[in-house]
């Protein structure tokens, strides 16, 4: 399969700024976090942006994966990942500048569902693309118990 570099870099670019924005609009993340009780598994504030690179490099490569591949479900996956990628920039917002832990968790749960439809939907177009989602999922995941377990804690 020969790649397709505009699909790749739109793709690539749509993740990677999604969570650049993200980072722009919670400028004092890391310092927020550091100030706040910590739950026990609460991984060093450095352990985050690398994460969410590697994250949203392996969602730009795996919505790549679904543009380039015509199907029924196309159009239904990418606006799914569409609106999680909003859900996900938001969440940042709602937790580290307005402080909505409780809230934030519940946006987080939305979050989690989107991305297993998202998961759903790819799986029907190209299982390899549905796969490279599975890490985003588990992250989600333990981001769910850190933001519910820092609720409780503060």
């Amino acid at each position: 399969m020969k790649i397709q570099i505009k699909p790749l870099v739109i793709n690539l670019a749509v993740s990677l700024g999604t969570g650049g924005l993200s980072a722009l609009g919670s400028m004092n993340a890391m310092k927020t976090y550091g100030e706040l009780n910590q739950p026990p598994l609460a991984p060093p504030a450095i352990v985050f942006p690398i994460v969410w690179t590697v994250l949203f490099l392996l969602m730009g490569i795996s919505a790549y994966l679904i543009c380039i591949r015509p199907s029924p479900y196309q159009i239904r996956a990418l606006v799914t990942y569409g609106i999680s990628l909003v859900f996900n920039f938001l969440w940042s917002i709602l937790f580290f500048n307005a402080s909505l832990f409780l809230f934030a968790f519940f946006w987080l749960i939305a979050l989690w569902i989107l991305i297993i439809v998202t998961i759903f939907l790819y799986h029907k177009i190209y299982p390899k693309a549905a796969w490279l989602q599975i890490p985003y999922l588990l992250w989600v995941t333990f981001a769910g118990y850190l933001n519910f377990m820092i609720y409780l804690l503060n």
